[in-house]
């Protein structure tokens, strides 16, 4: 499997990433497949290669979460309408105050 990640680049406190296509089990920096964007937190600047993105999106790559959140926020990825699931039923409180506003809506 193919993940498109983030590698850290530059000096000790000016960091500069790329994002680059690389194998699911590699590690953070290793060798990459293919480079595809640069990110430079400092200047908040992002530049990406819409048409490799686009490609290896198709053939099945998977981004990291930092990198779907950049991707979505250029527009190349739709964001999910999912909501978050909570394993633990709602506590004692919050159900009362739903009760209280449905009965302030009844009113």
């Amino acid at each position: 499997m193919v993940k498109i990640r983030l590698t850290r680049l530059g000096k000790r406190n000016t960091p500069f990433f790329r994002l680059v296509v690389t194998p699911l089990r590699e590690k953070r920096d290793s060798k990459a497949i293919e480079i595809v964007g640069h990110y430079s937190p400092i200047n908040k600047e992002i530049v990406l290669k819409e048409d490799r993105i686009n490609y290896w999106l198709s053939v099945g790559a998977q981004p990291s979460d930092a990198v779907r959140n950049m991707l979505i926020k250029k527009g190349i990825v739709k964001a999910d309408e999912k909501k978050k699931v909570f394993s633990k039923k709602p506590g004692k409180q919050s159900q009362d105050r739903k009760d209280a506003a449905a009965e302030a809506k009844a009113e």
